[in-house]
């Protein structure tokens, strides 16, 4: 691993200690590290609905003959796959 230096202002500094405080994070680094982890994720789950939107309009455009019943099909299969790359467990 490699160390970072990253500054903030007091009243972020405050802020962050607090948000610390109510999840029962002991260390910044911790709390900082999953927080990035985190925005990491949710930047992957973006891309993942932009990739999913842009394919839903493609295959209309190709399949003009495409039913809503197929179409809704489509998207929770593709939803159970992004659930299944997330590490999220569908019930």
């Amino acid at each position: 691993m490699r160390p970072i230096s990253v500054k903030f202002e007091d009243n972020f500094l405050q802020d962050l200690e607090m948000a610390m405080k109510l999840d029962r994070y002991t260390t910044k680094t911790e709390f900082i590290r999953v927080a990035v982890r985190e925005k990491i994720e949710d930047i992957e789950k973006k891309e993942a609905l932009k990739r999913l939107i842009n394919a839903y309009g493609a295959g209309k455009k190709r399949h003009k003959d495409l039913t809503d019943k197929d179409l809704h099909r489509a998207r929770e299969e593709a939803f159970k796959e992004m659930a299944k790359d997330f590490g999220v467990k569908l019930d």
